[in-house]
């Protein structure tokens, strides 16, 4: 038993609260357990700048940021620079998001996903993952309705859970007090269908044995199939 109460392979309380903003097009505030991050979509009817103007796919980008109060000491705001932790983070949720997506179908758009957390206790980029895929959801099924998008590029859903070895034992779905204490630190997303789109897993000390590496994974995997039920 976990010090919040929890089975080694239960996932913290998760709430998905829709069209918590009044602007985007798509905005999503996510809760695993205390980890809270408000995402996002916002939709420019322009492919990139960066894209070759015979290049007819869309994109999906994203931005992560803590917020300054989102953790228990003041982190502050990232006005010139981003951190190479923030840079990471954006580019696994915007490589996650466009892994769903056929980008053929949103022709000359570009939706970016913003994930502001407001509050930190672990797993914050795989709670993005999880909110960016349900703003980008709804923010497309509005561009359906209003005919800029005239097929639906979702080509499955995706979700993305944390997962570690925590004093010798696999744990789903990390506070932070057990994420840092982990002596194997990893973070899964898939698609529905089971489809890998990113397993990276680190030994934060002593190598693991490749046995252990398959019941991470099969147990990030029934967690992350749970998540997609209550999409």
């Amino acid at each position: 038993m976990r010090l919040d109460g929890r089975e080694n392979n239960q996932l913290r309380e998760i709430k998905f609260t829709h069209s918590f903003t009044k602007h985007a097009l798509g905005s999503v505030l996510v809760e695993f357990g205390d980890t809270k991050v408000i995402v996002t979509a916002s939709v420019e009817l322009k492919k990139p700048k960066w894209m070759d103007e015979e290049d007819n796919r869309g994109w999906v980008t994203a931005e992560y940021s803590l917020l300054p109060a989102s953790t228990n000491t003041r982190c502050k705001r990232e006005r010139e620079k981003l951190s190479g932790r923030t840079q990471e983070i954006q580019r696994l949720i915007g490589r996650s998001l466009r892994a769903c997506v056929d980008l053929e179908k949103m022709s000359k758009m570009t939706i970016t996903i913003d994930a502001d957390v407001i509050q930190a206790d672990g797993g914050t980029r795989t709670a993005s993952i999880c909110g960016g895929f349900l703003a980008l959801r709804d923010a497309v099924n509005k561009l359906l309705e209003s005919g800029d998008l005239q097929e639906n590029p979702i080509i499955e859903p995706i979700a993305a859970i944390s997962i570690g070895i925590v004093d010798g034992e696999i744990k789903l779905d990390l506070n932070y007090t057990e994420d840092s204490h982990a002596q194997v630190d990893s973070n899964v997303v898939l698609t529905a269908s089971g489809k890998i789109v990113d397993f990276q897993t680190t030994s934060e000390g002593e190598p693991y044995e490749f046995e252990r590496m398959i019941e991470l994974f099969n147990t990030a995997k029934s967690g992350i199939d749970k998540i997609i039920k209550m999409y």
